[in-house]
């Protein structure tokens, strides 16, 4: 299992698959690196995928830890434990942010950001919605049932295959015989509510960062976490920006959706992979 220590010796996981190019893809808040496993096989280069602290294989280190200054540097740690000057990002939703943070604070590692269905701007519904599941396990015993609930209760999510939800929740869920439990620390509840405890900061500046880096966005067109006005505000800041908004998704689309893959290959394009 790949894994290397960040700056305070923490054992984090992370995937390594492919050759080229180096592409780290982000993922969103409780998700892990299984986040990106629909759209890798129409990604090129060299595709990394962490496992963030307390998420998924990597180790789990407190409430305190689980901020994004903190999982930036923790980028930053396994760009320079795999002997990597630059990379471009693809971040999911917090995955975005960091790249943004990374964007403002180490800008010379980047030479590229994609961002899904995240701006700097997020949606109060969108964050209810986070808050009403965020380290809590679900009511629902088996994979087939969080599966079959998942299909009924995300109506913004249009024509999803079963075989897709069934995917999803094997991520995101470990099936136990008490049921099914989290893949990452129930303490990412702790360090949501005291992040949501401060004044909320600007955000703008961090997407401004992002000036001179080829750049693209894709949203969920039935996002509930990033409005179409931030949208276009965002591509009225970067006329350049690449852009879809992908019909029939919410908060975040699987990325390998028609729409989604043709602006990913339009990007990497631009970073000439």
């Amino acid at each position: 299992m790949p894994i290397f220590r960040a700056t305070d010796g923490a054992t984090l996981h992370y995937e390594d698959d492919g050759e080229g190019a180096p592409l780290i893809c982000l993922a969103g808040l409780t998700r892990n690196a299984q986040d990106f496993q629909h759209v890798l096989p129409h990604l090129k280069g060299r595709i990394i995928r962490p496992d963030y602290r307390g998420r998924g294989r990597s180790e789990w280190t407190g409430a305190a830890t689980y901020t994004i200054p903190t999982e930036a540097q923790d980028v930053l740690a396994l760009m320079d434990h795999l002997g990597l000057e630059k990379a471009a990002i693809l971040g999911t939703s917090r995955g975005g942010l960091i790249a943004m943070v990374l964007a403002a604070t180490a800008k010379d590692r980047l030479v590229g950001v994609a961002l899904n269905d995240i701006g700097p701007e997020i949606a109060q519904t969108g964050l209810d919605v986070i808050m009403g599941y965020v380290g809590r396990r679900p009511a629902q015993k088996t994979y087939t049932e969080a599966a079959t609930c998942r299909a009924k209760a995300w109506s913004h999510f249009e024509g999803v295959p079963r075989e897709r939800w069934l995917a999803e929740v094997s991520a995101h869920y470990v099936e136990t015989p008490d049921g099914l439990d989290l893949r990452y620390d129930p303490a990412l509840r702790d360090a949501v509510i005291a992040a949501g405890a401060q004044p909320a900061p600007d955000l703008w500046p961090l997407f401004d960062a992002l000036d001179g880096l080829p750049l693209a966005l894709i949203r969920g067109a039935n996002s509930d976490l990033l409005s179409l006005d931030t949208a276009a505000e965002m591509q009225r800041r970067r006329p350049d920006m690449l852009f879809a908004d992908v019909p029939g998704r919410g908060h975040v689309p699987f990325l390998d959706e028609p729409q989604s893959l043709s602006v990913l290959a339009a990007w990497q394009a631009m970073l000439g992979v």
